[in-house]
């Protein structure tokens, strides 16, 4: 079995051994620049074949962009859904936490009730 003192010695040599870091130096997360103005998105209610859904309009972005927001608002909300002509589909009643989702994200949020 293994001393106390040595393992702890063990490690302070291997620290020693170790350069310096610098957490100055450390990269921020990229931010969009202050120019391009994101859109102001509905939140509302609907009623999809009886049952209820969210529905996110407004998104003037590329295809690519709305599927890429739909996707991160289905994996945080844990709920499925689907995107078509721009507008974002998400099942069940989950407005509120979608509005404060993309606040965080930046957009501008009209909830309609």
């Amino acid at each position: 079995m293994m001393d106390m003192a040595d393992w702890k010695t063990q490690l302070e040599s291997l620290l020693a051994d170790m350069p310096p870091v610098d957490n100055a130096s450390a990269e921020l997360p990229e931010q969009k620049p202050a120019q391009h103005k994101l859109p102001l998105l509905r939140v509302e209610k609907d009623k999809r074949k009886g049952k209820t859904a969210t529905l996110v309009t407004g998104h003037d972005g590329t295809d690519e962009e709305v599927a890429a927001l739909a996707k991160h608002l289905k994996v945080r909300l844990a709920v499925g859904g689907s995107v078509r002509d721009g507008e974002i589909l998400l099942q069940g009643d989950v407005r509120e936490k979608t509005a404060a989702l993309l606040q965080e994200l930046g957009y501008k949020v009209k909830l309609i009730q």
